[in-house]
């Protein structure tokens, strides 16, 4: 099976472009630091990254990893960020990254990494992302030494309406 990764800082675009990607029949993941949000929201966690970035890090790395290793009834998947991303952010916040999700990174892999970039107008904050653009701008720095370090290799995808971005991938892809 190709595993293709859609990463990229809060903001870029990524689940609208695998919105569309999804439109046009293929195979995607769903994004799951949202749900995770607003699940714990509902316990009355009202920013479960910032009110304990360990605990919430380890459980999306775990979400996501499992993700990965699920199986699927197609030749191509197309993930909505992945694990390693949580190693990123968890730098950004100066967080030691426990030795287990280092050593689980490891064997990940892609067939394609495609990253976005930081893109101030489509930029918007909301009650999940509470980001800054300027923080944005910095977990992108973070999230391309996190790949480096993993050795896998990041394709930019260009700023333009999501159909541009579409058929960007979707030329590589096919």
């Amino acid at each position: 099976m190709k595993k293709i990764l859609i990463t990229g800082g809060p903001g870029t675009g990524k689940t609208s472009l695998v919105n569309e990607l999804k439109n046009n029949g293929y195979l995607c993941s769903e994004e799951i630091v949202r749900d995770l949000t607003l699940k714990k929201r509902d316990e009355g966690i009202d920013q479960y990254f910032l009110k304990d970035p360990l605990a919430f890090s380890i459980k999306l790395f775990n979400l996501r990893l499992k993700e990965y290793n699920k199986s699927f009834n197609s030749n191509l998947i197309i993930y909505d960020r992945g694990p390693i991303d949580v190693l990123a952010y968890l730098n950004f916040k100066s967080i030691e990254i426990p030795i287990d999700l280092i050593n689980n990174s490891k064997k990940i892999n892609y067939k394609y990494s495609f990253i976005l970039n930081p893109w101030k107008d489509i930029y918007n904050q909301d009650s999940v992302r509470y980001e800054s653009y300027e923080e944005c701008v910095l977990i992108h720095e973070f999230l391309i030494k996190e790949y480096e370090k993993f050795k896998i290799k990041l394709i930019v995808v260009p700023n333009g309406t999501i159909i541009e971005r579409v058929r960007f991938i979707k030329k590589i892809l096919d």
